[in-house]
């Protein structure tokens, strides 16, 4: 059998148009560095393993976050609700205090921010980390859990934030 695969991977603007159509939640992580606050949005938040309880993220290598989150000794996963798309897209700024008022947060357990009015919090070890393309991807040990509110997830689809509305029940 011959290989059938392109010589070259296909142009990043045709890829990027075909992944806006798949929607995703919506988190911030956060951490505490010699105590600094730091924080990112991400959208390539999942669930890894539930025997040990993983969960992964992906952060552009370009991330100034990035360091600051590499060297913590934990983080935190804030899931955000349908109605923080503000939150959402003042942690995804740069150049900005993004723990400056208006946002809520408080210290957790171990340090790591924990925002308010989020659906869950979900404290992590850091457990893995490899380089992937362009991205880190970070695999974190699930330590704590805290749900806050069953109600419905922030969405990020086609560029924009939005939220989840289920279909009828018949």
């Amino acid at each position: 059998m011959t290989d059938t695969l392109p010589d070259r991977a296909v142009e990043a603007e045709h890829f990027r148009k075909a992944l806006a159509v798949h929607a995703s939640g919506v988190v911030i992580i956060t951490a505490q560095n010699d105590g600094v606050p730091v924080g990112l949005t991400a959208t390539s938040f999942s669930s890894v393993s539930l025997e040990p309880p993983l969960v992964s993220f992906y952060v552009d290598q370009s991330s100034s976050t990035w360091p600051w989150l590499r060297t913590a000794d934990h983080f935190a996963v804030n899931i955000l609700a349908s109605d923080q798309a503000e939150v959402a897209a003042r942690f995804a700024r740069k150049g900005i205090d993004r723990f400056a008022p208006p946002t809520r947060w408080r210290a957790g357990p171990l340090g790591a921010p924990l925002l308010q009015d989020v659906s869950a919090h979900l404290i992590c070890l850091p457990y893995e980390t490899a380089e992937v393309g362009d991205h880190i991807l970070v695999v974190g040990l699930v330590a704590e859990v805290t749900t806050h509110s069953p109600g419905r997830p922030l969405l990020y689809h086609q560029g924009r934030f939005g939220r989840f509305l289920p279909h009828p029940e018949d």
